[in-house]
């Protein structure tokens, strides 16, 4: 059995203020709203409803943390774009994000989420920005592959790649589907290499 198939809810921070000890290492999935992120958690970890997931962009409105075992923990954020929220609220997201990135030591990686249909967005591309400036390694996502055709998927995720290694040296990128699972098996082996998981490890630690 999986490691990640042991995952539980932990909290949910609106303040920074409010996350759970800054120890052990976690890993970070950020997105535009609705590019499938708190999906892909879900299917990552194998745990159905672990993430809430809305087809109302903006529904994740913390940071939601989970507990792998005592020293390791997945993080789902705040949606950037177009959420459907009030702007002081996006500001204060803005804000807690920000203080997140550049505070937690524990942080080890991000997945970055990205609809395949509308890749590098404005705001995806001012992420990549961040991390290379704060030096937070990031694997890229590219969600809902199953709406493309195996061809024109394999085409967008190598034009992707291309721009990515280009501007910012080389990220790991992948096709991905929560419906079809597709890719969930080399998004896990990322996790293990950031969390430092081995093979025999158990939830127990």
């Amino acid at each position: 059995m999986s490691i990640y198939q042991h995952t539980r809810y932990l909290l949910s921070a609106h303040d920074f203020s409010q996350s759970p000890e800054d120890s052990g290492a976690e890993v970070a999935f950020a997105g535009r709203s609705n590019a499938g992120k708190s999906s892909a958690l879900n299917t990552i970890t194998g745990i159905r409803g672990l993430a809430r997931t809305s087809k109302t962009p903006g529904r994740t409105q913390a940071l939601n943390f989970f507990g792998i075992d005592t020293e390791r923990r997945l993080v789902d954020l705040p949606g950037y774009g177009f959420a459907r929220v009030p702007e002081d609220i996006k500001r204060r997201w803005q804000r807690t994000l920000q203080q997140y990135f550049q505070s937690r030591r524990s942080l080890r990686g991000l997945f970055l989420v990205m609809d395949i249909r509308h890749p590098l967005s404005e705001y995806d591309v001012m992420m990549l920005e961040f991390c290379r400036e704060m030096r937070i390694p990031v694997h890229v996502l590219l969600t809902k592959a199953d709406k493309l055709n195996r061809g024109p998927a394999m085409a967008m995720l190598a034009k992707v790649r291309k721009e990515l290694q280009e501007r910012y040296g080389s990220p790991g990128v992948q096709l991905f589907s929560a419906l079809k699972r597709t890719g969930a098996e080399e998004a896990r082996k990322v996790l293990d290499e950031w969390l430092g998981v081995a093979d025999g490890d158990s939830a127990e630690k």
